[in-house]
């Protein structure tokens, strides 16, 4: 059996992957509201639900980038 061992912590690029995130985020917040013209009822209720679940991860997001902005700044390269 043989061991592999594993990738490296690579962290260098976590701030602008999140970054991303969180654009793709507000993105799907925005074609839900478009879409909910359309629907009624539990649809409706349905689609206000999951974009307040993505108001919040879009919460954890910038927090986890300011983390990860605070650790680059403070000397983590990434690729210890």
């Amino acid at each position: 059996m043989t061991h592999k061992t594993p990738k490296p912590d690579d962290r260098s690029d976590n701030v602008e992957k999140l970054r991303d995130m969180v654009q793709n985020t507000i993105g799907n917040i925005e074609a839900a509201e478009e879409t909910m013209v359309f629907a009624e009822g539990k649809e409706r209720a349905a689609i206000k639900a999951k974009n307040e679940r993505r108001q919040k991860s879009i919460e954890n997001f910038r927090s986890e980038i300011q983390d990860e902005a605070a650790d680059r700044k403070n000397g983590y390269s990434g690729n210890e």
